[in-house]
């Protein structure tokens, strides 16, 4: 069933013997599986990585449950399910089913279950980081500042301390800061940072730092022309989902950033699956949305295909899920009006198929069966398949720790990332400038202070010099003589132009004529 021009997906039509292809020239025109919990989503993303790096097409998943690891070890004919694969395979016409191991790359955001993942602050950008951080308005003005600063200064933004640095010397400058880019208020960065201490409870620590991943890394292929499959672990990840959803979309963004314009191509340079991506749209603002809409529909052009997977096709935007040519629709429950209304809108995607009711048909599907639709030529979509989905060749289920810990040993990437980078950044430049300030401040005052006491100490000479002294009491006495009878005189001349002073005067003179 292989061709080199498309993938196979499984069989459909009657009897399930039509092959339901992805060609994949159209493969880049993004796609997504849905359905509900253990309906099979899980085992077609496996299929669809396994084929695409037969054909040489890189992969990058997220690994939710860890079942995806096993992709690194071939199927096994001593496996459970090995006589029910080989009936499906048998029933949908795939002749040359074969067991069969794939190259794997793992990654662990965290480092633990497979190559640390890292990028920086500053390649993070802000937008990206007040959706981290679930910032208001006023607060995302000031990361943006934050980041024009720094970028004025020649400050690297390389890991959380260096964010941290910085938000701190807007503080500290912020009546300056206000002239230009307007008021940095202390609560708002009070506000930063306290999300910022979030983050780090949750290991965003250990994402931010240097070296950061090298995208051409993802894109490999092996000797044999098969395309790797990166695998990122995503088990703890959960745990902090919207640091898991920014993360992947920091990755869409710096793809469409850094790849060049390669129009459409014979094949993806990368396909990238994003599950469990209601996480990425719950929530968002508009501003995000926006970017979502922009990155999924220009990436095509750079040769990047992007898969959602999610339980439900209402998770995803309208103006996203339009773009979305290749689609597999495993079974939907519709148990309340609102979850009919979702599975009507899920069949009314679909171009209709005469021979069942589409709507009918997703909830009928059962385990390992979907609704398929692929662009064909000139890029229309198939008319919809009840499609049973080819078994897989990799192992159904997780590899044990030992055999993921061998494969890490082997990989291409050992030992770049794992050990961390702290060139001299913001955080080093700041520290350094309030070294030198603190420095500088110390001598000021140790100055002043000789200065004072020198000037005690003469003071202290002036007042133990005989002749100094003896002068300066003399000048003193002659002094408050002087000011004495200055005084003295002053108050009898006024006293003398009053009434009773007039009368004093003509007593005196009275008395002495009379004398006489």
């Amino acid at each position: 069933m292989s061709q080199s021009d498309r993938i196979f997906i499984g069989g459909g039509g009657a009897e399930y013997g039509e092959p339901q292809n992805l060609i994949l020239k159209y493969a880049n025109r993004h796609g997504m599986i849905a359905g509900a919990t253990g309906t099979g989503k899980t085992v077609t993303l496996q299929i669809l990585a396994e084929s695409f790096s037969s054909q040489g097409v890189p992969v990058f998943l997220s690994d939710v449950k860890g079942d995806l690891s096993g992709l690194a070890k071939s199927g096994s004919p001593e496996a459970k399910l090995h006589d029910a694969f080989m009936k499906r395979a048998a029933t949908i016409k795939f002749d040359d089913y074969d067991y069969s191991d794939f190259p794997v790359t793992f990654w662990d955001m965290f480092g633990e279950q497979g190559h640390p993942v890292r990028t920086t602050v500053s390649e993070m950008g802000p937008l990206l980081l007040s959706r981290l951080m679930e910032l208001t308005e006023a607060q995302e003005g000031v990361m943006n500042i934050a980041f024009r600063v720094a970028d004025e200064q020649d400050m690297l933004l390389l890991d959380l301390k260096d964010l941290q640095a910085m938000l701190v010397w807007l503080g500290e400058n912020s009546s300056e800061i206000a002239l230009r880019y307007g008021s940095v208020s202390t609560a708002s960065i009070g506000a930063i940072q306290r999300r910022l201490l979030v983050l780090e409870n949750q290991g965003a620590t250990q994402f931010f730092g240097e070296p950061a991943l090298n995208l051409e890394d993802l894109m490999q292929t092996t000797p044999g022309g098969q395309g790797r499959i990166n695998i990122l672990a995503a088990d703890k990840l959960m745990q902090s989902p919207r640091l898991y959803a920014t993360f992947l979309l920091w990755m869409l963004s710096e793809l469409f950033e850094t790849l060049p314009e390669v129009g459409d191509p014979d094949k993806p340079k990368l396909v990238f699956f994003f599950d469990e991506a209601h996480l990425l749209f719950d929530d968002a603002p508009k501003a995000l949305l926006n970017k979502v809409e922009q990155v999924a529909r220009l990436i095509r052009s750079k040769g990047v295909g992007v898969y959602f997977v999610s339980q439900n096709p209402a998770d995803i935007p309208e103006d996203i899920l339009g773009q979305l040519g290749n689609r597999v629709q495993h079974a939907l429950r519709a148990f309340t009006p609102k979850d009919q209304k979702a599975l009507r809108m899920a069949a009314d995607t679909f171009r209709t198929n005469p021979d069942f009711d589409t709507a009918d048909a997703i909830k009928e599907v059962g385990v390992g069966e979907a609704l398929v639709s692929t662009l064909e030529k000139k890029g229309m979509p198939s008319i919809v398949q009840r499609t049973l989905i080819r078994p897989p060749s990799s192992q159904l289920g997780p590899i044990t720790s030992d055999e993921r810990a061998a494969v890490i040993a082997q990989s291409p990437v050992a030992g770049l990332y794992e050990a961390a980078l702290d060139r001299e950044s913001a955080f080093e430049i700041l520290s350094k400038r309030s070294a030198e300030a603190a420095e500088a401040a110390a001598k000021a005052e140790a100055e002043e202070e000789r200065l004072e006491a020198k000037e005690k100490e003469l003071k202290l000479a002036r007042k133990f010099d005989g002749y100094t002294t003896k002068k300066t009491t003399r000048s003193t006495r002659s002094s408050r003589s002087d000011s004495l009878g200055t005084t003295l005189a002053k108050t009898m001349i006024k006293q003398l132009g009053t009434q009773s002073g007039q009368k004093m005067i003509r007593g005196i003179l009275g008395g002495l004529f009379k004398g006489r």
